[in-house]
């Protein structure tokens, strides 16, 4: 990796972080660096993540960082669950979106929505041995999210659904699925409700894996629900609110994407440089020359302002402050550059980083969902249009 001369990239301004998060940043970064990148490529090719890493997601709290410390979690902010996607996506963006869902998705609607009851049996699972998916997209129902047609039925304490659920990330690994299906599909988004579901239920099939460009080891399945057993104690809220949990939900996890993302920038950037420095034509490294040096240092200059970005939406969510606009705009811009400095990363590398023997072509492959799960770049657009042009 970079020598000391490309560290600037990666070192965060220390007053933007306290003493404990930056001992936490480099705890998370070591980990990354000796436990997953070694596993990167052999996982992509494969499109299998490792168990032991998430076991080891487990044993270092890094799947309960907002999980209180009376139900066995790590008791932290919303901002370290960030900075552990960002430091694991700067190795493998497969890593990093393991622990994003976990932490911003399925946990935040746990601790947001959750009973005391569900609390107390969910919540020390999530943290010890339990991975957690978050089921909200249909095969008719991407953007427009309130458009699933999976029906839930109360017959006696139980509720019975039918349907099918797509592009589920972490649905493979999973034991626990935050799923939204409609209690009444006549009275529309009011009608959408939230369950907790668990793998082992009544009727509970997670069906094929998807065979990706991206993102690869991360499983992305259906999930089929053939009259699908779940008890009435389930429903996470309220019966017909389930709406409100996934928009509320869905604005914390695109932070969670945003940090994904400067993740893969970071790592592709890295490597550039590194390359860059090395490679030698005309007598002479190619850094030397100023029409790549002016590529990294735009590179480099966009990677630190979605740094930024993300880091303060994130401090924002932790403020209690709303943060709606900042975490669609967050997503929208770390997506964008995402892809545009890994594409200029290949183009750095030459013919070398067209091939799969070099790292930055994954990169680039990684970077490509950024712009299209958990709201795609249009539905951000149209929420910050929303939100700046009403004032």
């Amino acid at each position: 990796m970079p020598e000391t001369a490309l560290q600037n990239l990666t070192a965060t301004p220390l007053t933007s972080l306290s003493e404990d998060e930056i001992l936490f940043r480099e705890n998370v970064r070591q980990f990354a660096e000796e436990k997953v990148r070694p596993l990167a490529k052999e996982m992509d090719e494969k499109g299998v993540f490792d168990k032991s890493l998430i076991e080891q997601f487990f044993q270092l709290g890094l799947m309960g960082i907002e999980v209180p410390e009376q139900y066995g979690g790590a008791g932290g902010k919303f901002f370290e669950a960030i900075v552990a996607v960002e430091e694991l996506s700067r190795a493998d963006a497969s890593a990093g979106v393991v622990v994003d869902v976990q932490n911003t998705l399925v946990n935040n609607a746990l601790l947001r929505w959750a009973n005391p009851e569900q609390k107390k049996h969910y919540l020390p699972r999530m943290a010890s041995d339990t991975a957690g998916a978050y089921a909200l997209s249909e095969a008719g129902s991407g953007s427009d999210a309130f458009a699933l047609q999976t029906r839930a039925e109360l017959k006696g304490s139980d509720y019975v659904l039918n349907g099918r659920k797509l592009w589920i990330t972490n649905a493979k690994e999973a034991g626990i699925f935050v799923l939204f299906a409609t209690v009444d599909p006549s009275a529309g988004y009011k009608g959408i409700t939230a369950f907790i579901i668990e793998k082992e239920f009544p009727g509970f099939t997670v069906g094929k894996k998807e065979d990706k460009l991206g993102i690869r080891a991360s499983s992305t399945c259906e999930l089929i629900l053939e009259d699908c057993q779940v008890p009435k104690t389930n429903v996470l809220g309220e019966a017909g609110k389930g709406y409100k949990i996934a928009i509320e939900t869905l604005n914390e996890g695109r932070i969670g994407i945003g940090a994904q993302m400067l993740g893969v920038a970071r790592g592709a950037w890295e490597y550039a440089a590194k390359y860059a420095q090395e490679r030698k034509q005309f007598g002479k490294s190619i850094s030397e020359f100023q029409g790549i040096q002016f590529q990294l240092a735009q590179m480099a200059t966009e990677i630190e302002a979605v740094r930024l970005m993300v880091y303060n939406a994130a401090r924002m969510k932790d403020a209690g402050v709303p943060f709606v606009k900042e975490a669609a705009m967050t997503k929208l811009f770390c997506s964008q550059v995402a892809e545009r400095v890994t594409s200029l990363a290949i183009e750095i590398y030459g013919g070398a980083g067209f091939t799969k023997d070099y790292p930055v072509e994954k990169y680039w492959r990684d970077a490509k969902i950024g712009k299209i799960y958990e709201g795609t770049s249009n539905m951000q657009l149209a929420t910050i249009a929303k939100l700046v042009l009403s004032k």
